[in-house]
């Protein structure tokens, strides 16, 4: 009888999280709808609930692996072994071509490796990913994948620079990075609970800092065509938003993650489109308008009341936000 209430007592705690049956038919309605392929993973940190279409297939993470350079960056200040202050130098060798400013400003031009960071999030700068991956190695970055538990998630190479090294057999097909929506989930639901710690130990004094600077980078991403287009309607830039997303595209993929702070509590959601048949670089392109019709659905299934950027403790996620004090 012990080992009976044993197991099922394991069993209840090993359960799944309550799955929306009704969102996900909303999912499996947009992505009928789209002309081309899809991958999510939604989950509200407040009620346990999820939802997701296709959530453990493998997709091209496009610019979103940067998210996977952030927890990185994360675990190596915290460990004392890299600093958001210390110097960097951009040069020319590291200078790209794609998304950012870095590559057209005269090296060398001193950085610190928290400019860096914040380049690569908030404009996807190429060039300034680059000097990230640079400074904390590439196999640390991939290592600390692995310790996170994700094990479908991986950094391949630079940005616009050719793999090198013995490389997994699967890395032309996926370019710069592999992972699956509810592993990419993982990295920002991570973040946003400020679990720094990837043994599963108890939070350091600094780690609240740290998580606040990381989100504070994601908050104000410059990127706004994608899950925030119809739930967010604010200048983000004077009011704060209550959004804090990594975006990632290419000609046919568009996709982007994000940590939304509703009325009802944050919700991270983890949108993937790929083998899209419209390969527009415009505001219109449908793959956008795919993830905009995604963060609409889950936030009014999920907060139909809305966004509140104030009820998320944005500059540091281990301190209860001051509406809920």
């Amino acid at each position: 009888m012990t080992i009976l209430v044993a197991c099922t007592l394991a069993n209840a705690q090993a359960s799944p999280p309550q799955e929306d049956q009704a969102l996900d038919q909303q999912l499996q309605s947009i992505a009928a709808a789209h002309h081309g392929k899809l991958a999510v993973y939604a989950h509200n940190l407040r009620t346990g609930q999820t939802a997701s279409f296709s959530p453990d297939l493998p997709v091209k993470t496009a610019s979103t692996i940067k998210l996977g350079i952030l927890l990185d960056a994360a675990e190596q200040i915290r460990a004392g072994k890299a600093a958001f202050d210390e110097k960097l130098v951009l040069n020319h060798d590291n200078q790209v071509e794609g998304s950012g400013v870095l590559a057209q400003l005269t090296p060398p031009l001193p950085l610190t490796l928290g400019d860096t960071l914040t380049l690569m999030v908030i404009l996807s700068d190429n060039t300034a990913t680059n000097m990230a991956i640079d400074r904390l190695g590439l196999p640390h970055i991939d290592a600390t994948l692995r310790a996170a538990g994700l094990n479908q998630t991986w950094l391949y190479k630079k940005v616009y620079v050719p793999a090198s090294g013995p490389v997994p057999p699967d890395q032309p097909q996926f370019g710069l990075g592999k992972t699956t929506a509810r592993e990419m989930a993982s990295i920002l639901e991570r973040i946003a609970e400020c679990r720094l710690a990837l043994d599963g130990s108890a939070a350091l004094p600094g780690d609240g800092p740290i998580c606040g600077k990381l989100l504070h980078m994601l908050r104000n991403q410059q990127d706004r065509e994608s899950l925030p287009r119809y739930i967010e309607s604010l200048d983000t830039s004077e009011n704060g938003s209550a959004i804090g997303n990594k975006t990632g595209a290419l000609n046919q993929v568009r996709n982007d993650v994000a940590l939304i702070s509703t009325k009802a509590g944050p919700v991270v959601i983890a949108a993937f489109t790929f083998d899209n048949a419209d390969q527009r670089w415009t505001g219109d392109n449908e793959g956008e308008q795919t993830l905009a019709k995604i963060g609409k659905a889950v936030i009014d299934r999920w907060s139909p009341q809305g966004l509140d950027a104030q009820a998320f403790s944005w500059d540091n996620p281990l301190k209860s936000p001051p509406s809920q004090h």
